[in-house]
C-alpha cells in the first residue's frame, strides 16, 4: 500500500500547480499579442528598418558586366542640346562599334525631339543593332507579347517590359524602389532574359533566390549598391570618340538621362529619399547585377518572424511581471540589442532579410500593456503589507505594554517571597535540613524568575526606546572585579576557577549599570556552560583608543552556523535547549544593545567542542548618546 503524501509534499503541488498557471497565462497573453502583431502590417516600419541595413552594409562588388552612357548636364553643354533623335542615332552608330552584347535605351522615345526624317533614321538604326531593347513600364498578359510595340515610326525597335517599382501604395508606401519583377504570368522579364546569358543558372527561375509571389509576378528586393557603383559614360565621350576600342564589349549598355530636368529619371532608394537619389538608368543596372549574380535579399521564412515574436512577448511579459525595474530594463535592452545584431548579421554577409519591426513593436506593446497591471498588483500588495504591519505595529505594542505590565506587578510578590525566605534562613529558630533545602530552593528560584523578569523589563525598555545612559568615568576594573566577586559562589560550586588578568587602566566613560549586566551576562554564562573543574578566564587591556575585554571558556562552544544568531533576541542554541540550563534568549541581545550604545562592539569566537571567546570593545574617549 502506498504512503500518502507528507504534509510538505501537500503543500508543494498546489504552488507548483499555481506556478505552471501563472506560466501558462503569460504565454497564452503572450501568444495573443504575437498573433495580433503578426496580422500587422507594418511594411513602412518594416522598409524603413530594411533601409538601415542596407545603407550601413559594406559596398558590394558589381559583376562588371554593366556600365552606363547617360546624358548629363557636360554633354547638353558641349552638345548645345538636350536629348534629340539626331544625337541619339549618332550615340547608337558609335555604340554599335564597341561591340555591347546589350543596348537598353530608358529613354521615352514618345518624347524625342526632331524632325520626322531624324526620327526615321533613329528607328533604322536602332532595329539593326543586335541586343538593343527599349524599356517599357507595361505589362503584357501571355499570349499577346507582340502588342507590346512603339508610336511611329518606331513600331519596329524591340520594346521589352522592364517596370520600374516604387512603393507609393502598397508595401511601405514612401514611394522608395526596392522591387522588381522576374516574371509576369510565367514569363521571364527582361532583367531575367539579359542576367540569363551571363548566368545560365537562373534559366530556371526557380532557382532566382529571394521570389515572392504578388499579383501574379514574381518579384524580389533589389541588391542595390550605391550611386556611383557602375562605371559611367557621357554622351560626349562617347561621340567624341575618346573612349578606347572594345571598351564595351560583351556589356549590358543602359543608356539614360542625369540632366536633371524631371523627377521622372529619377528613384528613391534605400540609400536616400531625395528627389535625384539615383537616375532609372542606374536602377535598371542594379537590376540587371542582382540577377547576373543572383543575389537578391532573401526573406526569412514566416515561421521564423512568428517564433521571434512570440519568444520576444514571453520575455517582456516575464520581465515585466517578475523581475526588478533595473534588471528587467537592463535584459530587455540586452535583448533588443542582441536581436539587432542578429538581423544585421544575417542580412550583411547571408543576405537573409529578418523582419524587425513586430519584434521590436512586441517588446514596447507588452512592456507597456503589462506595467500598468504590475502597478496595480505592487500598490495591492503594498496596501496589504501596510495593513499587516499597522496589525503587527499594533500588537507588539499590545504585547510591550502586557510584559511591562506583568513584570512590574510579579517583581512586588517576588520580592515578597525573597523576604520571607530570608527571614526564614535568618531565624534563630532551628529548621530541619530538609526544611532548609526547600528553602534555599525557594529563594534560588526566586532569584532565577527575578533575572528573566529584569531582562524582560529591560527589553520592553528597550522596544519602547526608553533605555537612556548615563554616563560617569568609572574604571572598568573595579566592575570586572565586582561582576567575579558576585558570581564566585556559583563558580565553586562546579569547581570552576575563575582567572582575571585585568591591565591597570584609566576610568572611562560608561553606564556603569548597563555595563554589570553586560559583563555579569557573560560571566554567567561561561559558568553556566563549561563543564566542571574548567577555568574561565577575564581580561581587560587598552589597545588603541579601545578598551579591550574579553571572557573565555572551556565549555562546548557554538556550532559555525549559529554564531550569527546567537545576539538575536529570543535565540537559544540547539544545544541549550536541550539542556537542564534554563534562559530566556535575551541575556546576549541586551548584552549587544547596552554594548553598542556606548558605542562600543561585542563579538564572539567559538570553535565546537573547544570554548567560546566573548570580546567586547569599548571607547576610551567619548561614550554613547539617548537610545
Amino acid at each position: 500500500m502506498p504512503l500518502p503524501p507528507s504534509l510538505e509534499e501537500k503543500t508543494e503541488i498546489p504552488g507548483r500547480r499555481r506556478r505552471f498557471a501563472l506560466i501558462a497565462l503569460r504565454v497564452v497573453f503572450a501568444s495573443v499579442i504575437a498573433f495580433f502583431l503578426s496580422q500587422i502590417k507594418l511594411d513602412y516600419l518594416e522598409g524603413f528598418l530594411y533601409d538601415l541595413r542596407v545603407r550601413t552594409r559594406a559596398a558590394q562588388p558589381t559583376s562588371g558586366n554593366v556600365e552606363l552612357v547617360l546624358l548629363d548636364s557636360l554633354s547638353v553643354q558641349k552638345l548645345k542640346s538636350d536629348m534629340k533623335a539626331s544625337i541619339l542615332t549618332s550615340l547608337l552608330e558609335k555604340l554599335k562599334t564597341q561591340e555591347p552584347r546589350f543596348v537598353v535605351l530608358d529613354i521615352r522615345m514618345e518624347e524625342l525631339k526632331g524632325t520626322l526624317e531624324e526620327k526615321k533614321a533613329l528607328a533604322e538604326v536602332a532595329a539593326n543593332i543586335p541586343g538593343l531593347f527599349v524599356v517599357s513600364n507595361d505589362l503584357v498578359l501571355k499570349g499577346e507579347e507582340n502588342s507590346l510595340t512603339l508610336i511611329y515610326p518606331f513600331e519596329k525597335v524591340p520594346v521589352a517590359s522592364a517596370p520600374k517599382t516604387s512603393d507609393l501604395k502598397i508595401f511601405a508606401k514612401d514611394n522608395v524602389t526596392r522591387r522588381m519583377l522576374v516574371s509576369y504570368q510565367e514569363q521571364p522579364l527582361l532583367h531575367a532574359k539579359v542576367a540569363a546569358t551571363y548566368n545560365p543558372t537562373i534559366l530556371d527561375l526557380k532557382v532566382i533566390r529571394g521570389q515572392f509571389d504578388f499579383a501574379g509576378s514574381q518579384q524580389v528586393y533589389i541588391d542595390f549598391r550605391p550611386t556611383g557603383s557602375y562605371p559611367r559614360h557621357s554622351f560626349s565621350d562617347v561621340l567624341d570618340a575618346t573612349m578606347p576600342a572594345g571598351a564595351l564589349r560583351n556589356k549590358v549598355v543602359i543608356v539614360g538621362q542625369d540632366t536633371a530636368q524631371t523627377s521622372r529619371d529619377y528613384i528613391l532608394t534605400p540609400y536616400s529619399r531625395e528627389i535625384m537619389a539615383m537616375p532609372s538608368a542606374e536602377m535598371h543596372a542594379n537590376m540587371f547585377d542582382t540577377m547576373i549574380l543572383n543575389s537578391a535579399p532573401r526573406m526569412a521564412p514566416t515561421w521564423l518572424n512568428a517564433v521571434l515574436i512570440l519568444f520576444i512577448s514571453i520575455l517582456t511579459i516575464h520581465v515585466v511581471l517578475s523581475m526588478k525595474p533595473t534588471a528587467g530594463l537592463l535584459l530587455l535592452g540586452e535583448t533588443l540589442l542582441g536581436f539587432t545584431v542578429l538581423c544585421y548579421v544575417a542580412f550583411w554577409p547571408l543576405g537573409v532579410w529578418i523582419p524587425m519591426a513586430a519584434p521590436v513593436l512586441a517588446i514596447f506593446l507588452c512592456y507597456y500593456f503589462f506595467i500598468p497591471y504590475r502597478l496595480i498588483v505592487e500598490n495591492r500588495r503594498s496596501w496589504e503589507y501596510y495593513q499587516k504591519n499597522k496589525l503587527l505595529s499594533q500588537v507588539e505594542e499590545l504585547k510591550t505594554n502586557f510584559i511591562s505590565m506583568m513584570s512590574h506587578d510579579l517583581k512586588t510578590p517576588i520580592a515578597r517571597i525573597q523576604g520571607m525566605t530570608d527571614v526564614i534562613l535568618t531565624d534563630t529558630n532551628a529548621i530541619s535540613s530538609q526544611q532548609r533545602e526547600a528553602v534555599d530552593t525557594i529563594k534560588h528560584s526566586a532569584d532565577d524568575l527575578l533575572k528573566f523578569i529584569s531582562a524582560i523589563l529591560n527589553y520592553g525598555r528597550i522596544e519602547s526606546e526608553g533605555v537612556q545612559l548615563h554616563l560617569q568615568s568609572k574604571d572598568i576594573n573595579n566592575v570586572l572585579k565586582e561582576v567575579i566577586r558576585k558570581h564566585e559562589f556559583l563558580a565553586k560550586v562546579k569547581r570552576i576557577q575563575i582567572v582575571s588578568e585585568l591591565e591597570p587602566m584609566f576610568p572611562i566613560p560608561m553606564d556603569s549599570d548597563l555595563m554589570k549586566q553586560v559583563l555579569s551576562n557573560l560571566v554567567e554564562n561561561a559558568i553556566k556552560y563549561s563543564p566542571e573543574d574548567t577555568k574561565i578566564m577575564v581580561s581587560s587591556e587598552e589597545k588603541g583608543e579601545k578598551v579591550v575585554i574579553q571572557v573565555a571558556d572551556q565549555g562546548p562552544g557554538i556550532p559555525a552556523e549559529e554564531l550569527n544568531n546567537i545576539f538575536m533576541k529570543f535565540f537559544r542554541s540547539k544545544n541549550a535547549k536541550s539542556s537542564p540550563i534554563k534562559g530566556s534568549g535575551l541575556g546576549l541581545y541586551l548584552a549587544k544593545y547596552f554594548t553598542e550604545l556606548h558605542q562600543g562592539n561585542i563579538f564572539v569566537e567559538s570553535n565546537y567542542g573547544n570554548g567560546s571567546t566573548f570580546t567586547v570593545e569599548l571607547p576610551i574617549k567619548h561614550g554613547g548618546i539617548h537610545a
